[in-house]
């Protein structure tokens, strides 16, 4: 008889022990096999061979031919689990697909394309300079203004890594950006390139999976936050483009970071990190100096030309400015016209969705709100609905005021349906489209993306899925519609959030392609963030963000660890986040708890959330914290990128 420890793929299991099951035939470390745990049917994966214990075991039900798990996914797996104080359960659900046998259907052989190296532009001195530094293993920051060729880096380096037979991964934040990144790898590594993503249907995502497990040739690997864990034989290079993005950071167990998770397994392989951005975040770059790993800078501009682009700034508090819409300046809308002349595109950013953000009564002040959450509801005029982005609450839109009957209900604070009434008002023979994460599958960005790279949409309209890393040759004006929205959050990251969207929206003219003009609307245009970005001054920015960060506090001054508690009413929140503050200050030393206060979205599906903000300078005090909070009604994350 053989015994194995496994790891289940099931969020039941929450320890942090591998399971003993027996079995007659010799595995693999590395093999996936079905047991029954909680007399259910789950997959889990072998992780090592074991002595008959003292204990009864059950056997392995079934045991899946597909070629075992490489082992560096293994032991990336262990060290998440200590890292992030996570569980077996959580952790084999990154590492294991949910069904791991092979396909009925044989896979089609590819047979590996050499890279059609004559189809790429010439590299820059510039770029020829970030290559010969980014050598080695290890992390390196290629801190590149927008439009400097940083894919074009990311191509030579990967020509380089399949030269050596080692596969490659490149993360993007969004899945929306796959379609750009892999269109123009595919163009030099033809069927080399697999997408692999959630976005992805079940058969899909399990074809691209079986295609890189099941074989040997080296390959690259496209996609958001999970192709991390794609079952690759041997990774030389490792690429996390737009590295700052919060995207990276896993909102639920193991809360992993891509960033973080990138290194330990650039580490395991002995590959190349590269984390790729023009606004790096403050955290990201004070490590790597601290740290002395190479940040490579790149300010020069990959397309040459003459072309000017010109940012202009207006003031949300003069009315004046605003004669033909309350929303869109009369200087932006004459961007928007002269563009619209010429046959170029025009891209419009505001990070609101909806049409109306507040729904309020101009007579007794009544506001629609929650009933679940507790928070305001957005109207959805397209729908002529209500709906609450924390739960899953929708209702139909008040016609008159619930409270004193008053039949002059006023839609207030614009979101981005709101904008594209406004554009089709003004504009009403541009074709339009508007981008955010309301949008139907079949409107989703990535199944656009051709048609708007051509030049087929006259004006996009959207929240931030726009400001990431597009490259649109008809682009000749951006409207930031109110650049300041974000610094109206109590969050110690709302700056550096701020300073980077704009950044990453400014950058999408200017790019070369043709002249170009940038409308800034803001309340407030003295703020650091705001100034900085419209100068293009980051290094000014991270002074200033670090300064703050310093004087209060905040990462990278300190580990953090934010504690959530639920209760069906605010009194017994509040009591038990006291009561548990009391109990972790007379337990550990060294540590600074902030709280208890209600949540930023204090009322969620009919709960109460009270919050601790535990900071210190020892991480294990937070992981030692973790494995010391009650476990009902308790949520943590360690590590948060915002504290709302």
């Amino acid at each position: 008889m053989n015994y194995y420890e496994v790891w289940v793929r099931s969020t039941a299991y929450h320890g942090t022990e591998p399971l003993t099951y027996h079995s007659d035939i010799k595995l693999e470390v590395g093999s996936f096999v079905q047991v029954e745990l909680q007399k259910k049917l789950v997959w889990a994966v072998v992780i090592r061979h074991s002595s008959k214990p003292t204990f009864k075991t059950k056997p392995i039900n079934t045991a899946s031919p597909t070629l075992p798990l490489p082992t560096p996914l293994i032991e990336l797996g262990k060290q998440i689990m200590t890292f992030y104080a996570s569980n077996i359960g959580s952790v084999t659900q990154l590492i294991v697909p949910a069904n791991p046998a092979p396909l009925i259907k044989d896979l089609p052989a590819t047979p590996a394309q050499p890279p059609e190296i004559l189809s790429l532009p010439p590299l820059t001195p510039e770029q020829q300079s970030a290559i010969k530094r980014i050598d080695g293993p290890g992390m390196h920051l290629l801190h590149g203004k927008t439009g400097v060729g940083k894919t074009r880096v990311y191509i030579e380096l990967a020509i380089q890594a399949l030269s050596r037979q080692q596969s490659c991964i490149i993360l993007t934040p969004e899945i929306s950006l796959t379609s750009q990144l892999a269109q123009r790898f595919r163009s030099i590594f033809g069927e080399q390139v697999i997408v692999l993503h959630s976005g992805l249907t079940p058969s899909q995502r399990r074809q691209a999976w079986h295609q890189l497990i099941s074989n040997d040739q080296p390959r690259i690997v496209i996609g958001a936050r999970s192709a991390l864990f794609s079952p690759l034989k041997n990774v030389g290079l490792i690429v996390i483009d737009e590295a700052h993005e919060p995207a990276y950071k896993q909102e639920q167990a193991p809360y992993y970071h891509a960033v973080r998770a990138a290194s330990m397994l650039s580490e395991l392989y002995k590959a190349t990190l590269v984390l790729g951005t023009a606004t790096p975040s403050v955290v990201d770059y004070y490590f790597a100096e601290q740290k002395q790993r190479p940040i490579i800078t790149m300010t020069s501009v990959a397309r040459k030309n003459t072309n000017t682009q010109n940012r202009v700034v207006v003031d949300l508090t003069d009315k004046s400015l605003f004669s033909r819409s309350p929303y869109l300046s009369n200087t932006l809308l004459e961007a928007v016209r002269i563009s619209f002349s010429r046959g170029e595109q025009s891209m419009l950013y505001l990070n609101r969705r909806g049409t109306a953000r507040v729904i309020l009564c101009d007579k007794c002040g009544w506001q629609a709100l929650c009933p679940h959450c507790d928070l305001p509801l957005t109207y959805h005029a397209d729908r002529h609905s209500i709906h609450c982005h924390s739960c899953t609450y929708k209702g139909s839109a008040p016609v008159a005021c619930p409270e004193c009957g008053n039949p002059s209900v006023v839609y207030k604070s614009a979101g981005t349906k709101l904008i594209v009434d406004e554009v089709s008002r003004l504009f009403p023979e541009a074709r339009i489209q508007r981008f955010d994460t309301d949008n139907q599958k079949a409107e989703r960005f990535e199944q656009h993306y051709d048609a708007i790279h051509r030049g087929d949409v006259d004006i996009l309209v959207g929240t931030q899925l726009l400001a990431k890393g597009l490259d649109l040759p008809n682009l000749s004006t951006v409207g930031v519609i109110m650049a300041d929205s974000g610094l109206t959050m109590p969050d110690f990251s709302s700056g550096e959030r701020t300073f980077q969207l704009l950044n990453q929206v400014l950058g999408r003219v200017g790019r070369g392609h043709r002249d170009s003009v940038a409308i800034i609307q803001a309340y407030n245009t003295t703020n650091p963030a705001i100034l900085s970005a419209i100068k293009d001054d980051w290094h000014s920015f991270y002074a200033y963000e670090l300064s703050e960060r310093q004087k209060f506090m905040f990462p990278p001054f300190c580990f953090m660890l934010k504690l959530a508690c639920r209760r069906s009413t605010s009194r017994a929140a509040e009591k038990a986040a006291t009561d548990l503050k009391q109990r972790l200050e007379s337990q550990f030393s060294g540590i600074i708890i902030e709280g208890p206060a209600p949540a930023f979205h204090e009322h969620v599906a009919e709960k109460y959330v009270w919050q601790l903000v535990v900071k210190t300078k020892q991480r294990q005090h937070l992981l030692d914290i973790i494995h010391n909070i009650p476990s009902a009604g308790w949520t943590y994350d360690i590590d948060p990128i915002n504290l709302l």
